[in-house]
């Protein structure tokens, strides 16, 4: 059920079907977008989406799908079922180039998934190939009005003897027509009866010659006609009066056999019309799932993953009208994530007038009804989308004088019958819930309509500023709070809708905003009380707290995407690195191969000739045995070559993959490929300071063995190889004092950088509290080696903001602090950065 009949009107649909038929190509595409209807059956809508889902594949994919020539010949094809009735040349024209349209449609899909014609195991486009059915255009029916129209529209002369003989007068006595009357008109010409540049023309279908009107009867003919001035007669020479006379008669007997002609093929025609009409409803269905797909194109939409249940989990959802509207004036509109399921199925939402609440609401409403009339919809592709058999709506203003209904009266009406017919399948759309009368009982009103629609199982969006509808959503299972973001910094709504809080109303600032008088403002807030004022205010930061953490959770998901990404790659090149491994291996057997192949033949051809030379025994053993010698040192050989060089390419792939991690070790890469140069153990001595090759740490030598020494790097001694060190300088005394730290005190200051947060909250704290927090807060960050902080402290009236800033500015470690960036809480919070 839809409720109320306007229910298109006020979610804007109808401005989408109007959009929609402007797609379409004929009125057979026409026709079905005006019968578009709002479908509860989940197969049946599924089966409508998945058929624009391939439509869109194939106009993103096919460049030979035809789009022109959809003809609506459907009343001539009724017609010629009476006996006797024909078809016209215009009309068999536009039945020839539309049926030749659907074929090349039906060829097209038909198509198999390995672009081989016909059969229907593995079509490429399975729900459009189901709609073709076994609809066939007739190529015999196709031949047959070739062989009558030509490819003017006209019946050829061919068609019959009889027209190409009529034809064939009609043209010689046309022709001898003319060459009279030119002769006529250069006769009167010389004799001044008509102007020198005056030629023959038609009048009612006859050969006349214009003649000045006082010379009209010095001319001996019929007077046809007089121009609109009455300076021109139009005189048919007598000389011609006959042979016009004929061809009036062959132009007849022409139309006679052309429709002779006509009706001989409609005859033929006449059996075939219910299969041709089945041809343009298919015709039809296409112009119609084309236009739909054109428009999901213009609206960036997609088909949601869909569930047979009532159900809403949309993820950057937003309102295609609106969307067009901005991007006329060059701006974007902010995207929606709405969830309507499980214990929040009822999603009140509050926050700033103008603050995009209706925009939410309508864009729900439109969206849904846009899916179940088999339309595409403008929001993530990873979104679930559900059915609802019952959509309800309250928006606007309804009063009517007629009806005797103000505006607080309809909108009860619409409660009544909205209350009346919803259930656990039904979706309830309602702005300003319970706006039009005294709010007190406004309110009280409002909460017990959407209890009853809560233990009724409904789904719902709901806008409202009411508090108790807040506290109501806030304490019962199925109900949950949304907000309409507000930048109270820039004063600006962000319309960006976060689910799980109610929203500020932001009274207070928006009437600073426009310039209110401060005193009214203070008077209005003495009469709520300040505990309301502090309230909202909390309302608010916790509003803002929670839009900051959820950007920081959305960076961190962003962050772990990117270490997938690295460790996918890093992956990606291991395997690289161990097919090169192979490749490198193999072309090495190979070569290997080569080599000692080449070494036995050289062997036998000096065997061959040492027995042709017939040499002796002995020495023939010899050289077996020295070339043999010969061929286990080339294989040797080639076996060192091949693995040296298995080595360098191996170390020339890893410096690759190192630098398209971090761009950074490109001479380390150069270095790894240069050979190792052997260097001497330096001379060292007990006292002096190495380091070890590779690294910065310098140690002192404390004992010398032969190959080995015992070296204490700060608070650890370690016995390291003489080739590994080189002599480096003296550490200077500063950095060798914090080698000398307790292992204690080490690991004490480790974990203290371990559990360490750089963000303190001082709000609600005294003066000197928050100093003395903010300085203790300070000092553990200087130990730690953080560079930057964060001091959340609010705004209130500015006086802890001021005084913590003051006393930040006397701190020799503090560089400079600022306010945080308006998105994650602007003046509310303080950076500082620490030298």
């Amino acid at each position: 059920m839809i409720y109320p009949d306007n229910f298109e009107n006020k979610i804007e649909f109808d401005a989408v079907r109007r959009m929609l038929k402007e797609y379409t190509l004929c009125r057979l595409g026409e026709e079905r977008v005006d019968d578009m209807q709002f479908m509860t059956d989940f197969k049946a809508i599924n089966l409508r989406l998945d058929e624009v889902v391939e439509f869109v594949r194939i106009l993103q994919l096919e460049q030979n799908f035809p789009s022109d020539y959809y003809y609506d010949v459907r009343e001539p094809l009724l017609r010629i079922r009476i006996s006797g009735m024909y078809m016209g040349e215009e009309e068999l024209f536009s039945l020839r180039r539309s049926l030749d349209t659907i074929g090349r449609m039906l060829s097209l899909l038909r198509k198999q998934g390995d672009g081989s014609e016909s059969g229907e195991d593995n079509p490429l486009y399975p729900n459009l190939r189901r709609l073709a059915g076994d609809i066939d255009v007739l190529p015999s029916l196709l031949r047959a009005i070739d062989a009558i129209i030509d490819k003017f529209g006209k019946v050829k002369d061919s068609a019959s003897p009889t027209l190409a003989s009529l034809r064939s007068e009609l043209s010689r006595t046309s022709g001898s027509i003319s060459r009279t009357l030119n002769s006529i008109l250069r006769r009167a010409q010389a004799e001044g009866l008509v102007e020198k540049d005056a030629s023959p023309t038609l009048r009612d279908g006859r050969l006349v010659i214009p003649v000045a009107p006082a010379l009209k009867r010095k001319m001996n003919g019929i007077i046809h006609d007089e121009s609109a001035s009455g300076k021109t007669v139009f005189i048919e020479p007598a000389e011609v009066v006959q042979a016009n006379n004929r061809i009036r008669e062959l132009e007849a007997e022409e139309r006679r056999e052309v429709i002779r002609i006509l009706t001989a093929f409609s005859d033929e025609l006449r059996p075939h019309v219910p299969d041709l009409l089945s041809a343009y409803d298919f015709l039809g269905e296409m112009d119609f799932i084309r236009a739909k797909a054109q428009l999901a194109m213009r609206f960036d939409a997609v088909k949601p993953a869909m569930l047979p249940r009532p159900m809403m989990d949309w993820g950057a959802a937003c309102h295609p009208l609106l969307e067009l509207s901005l991007h006329k004036h060059g701006k974007r509109m902010s995207r929606l994530d709405i969830q309507l399921e499980g214990d929040r199925r009822i999603l009140l939402i509050s926050g700033p007038n103008a603050g995009g609440k209706s925009v939410c609401l309508k864009t729900a409403g439109l969206l849904q009804y846009m899916l179940q009339c088999g339309l595409l919809i403008p929001v993530h592709e990873r979104s679930n989308a559900g059915i609802f058999r019952h959509l309800f709506i309250d928006i606007g203003d309804q009063q009517s004088i007629e009806d005797d209904l103000s505006t607080y009266s309809s909108h009860l009406l619409n409660m009544k019958n909205t209350l009346r017919r919803c259930d656990a399948h039904s979706l309830i759309l309602i702005d300003e819930f319970g706006n039009g009368t005294e709010p007190l009982i406004g309110g009280a009103m409002a909460e017990a309509i959407l209890k009853r629609f809560n233990e009724r199982g409904a789904f719902g969006i709901i806008t409202t500023h009411y508090q108790n509808l807040k506290h109501f959503a806030d304490s019962t299972p199925g109900v949950v709070n949304g907000a309409m973001l507000y930048d109270r910094g820039e004063m600006r709504p962000l319309f960006q809708l976060q689910i799980g809080n109610p929203g500020s109303s932001f009274a207070v600032e928006i009437a600073r905003k426009i310039g209110l008088p401060e005193e009214i403002i203070k008077d209005a807030s003495e009469i709520v009380g300040s505990e309301y004022i502090q309230s909202d205010k909390y309302l608010q930061d916790i509003v803002r707290d929670k839009r900051y953490w959820e950007t920081k959770r959305k960076n961190v998901h962003q962050k772990e995407k990117e270490l997938d990404d690295a460790l996918d790659k890093y992956r990606a090149s291991a395997e690289e690195l161990r097919r090169s491994r192979k490749d490198v291996m193999r072309e090495a057997r190979e070569e290997a191969e080569r080599l000692i192949k080449e070494a036995n033949a050289k062997i036998e051809n000096t065997i061959r000739e040492i027995v042709e030379a017939k040499a002796e025994k002995e020495r023939t053993k010899l050289v077996r045995k020295e070339l043999s010698d010969f061929s286990r040192e080339v294989e040797e050989l080639a076996r060192r070559q091949q693995s040296e060089r298995t080595d360098r390419e191996m170390a020339k792939l890893l410096a690759r993959q190192e630098r398209k991690k971090n761009g950074k070790r490109e001479k380390k890469s150069e270095a790894a490929e240069r050979p190792a140069v052997e260097k001497k153990a330096p001379a060292l001595t007990v006292g002096c300071y190495v380091k070890i090759r590779g690294q910065q740490v310098a140690g002192e030598v404390l004992a010398i063995n032969k190959k080995d020494a015992v070296v204490r790097f700060g608070a650890i001694k370690s016995t390291v190889a003489l080739d590994r060190l080189e002599q480096c300088d003296a550490p200077k005394a500063e950095r060798r004092a914090v080698s000398f730290l307790t292992s204690e005190t080490q690991e004490n200051l480790h974990n203290k950088r371990l559990n360490f947060k750089s963000e303190i909250d001082v709000r609600g704290m005294r003066g000197e509290e928050a100093v003395q927090a903010v300085g203790y807060f300070i000092d553990d960050a200087t130990v730690c080696g953080v560079r930057q902080v964060r001091v959340l402290h609010g705004t209130g009236n500015g006086i802890l903001r001021t005084l913590l800033r003051q006393y930040l500015s006397t701190l020799p470690v503090v560089e400079s602090f600022r306010d945080e960036h308006v998105q994650f809480g602007g003046a509310g919070i303080t950076i500082v950065e620490l030298a």
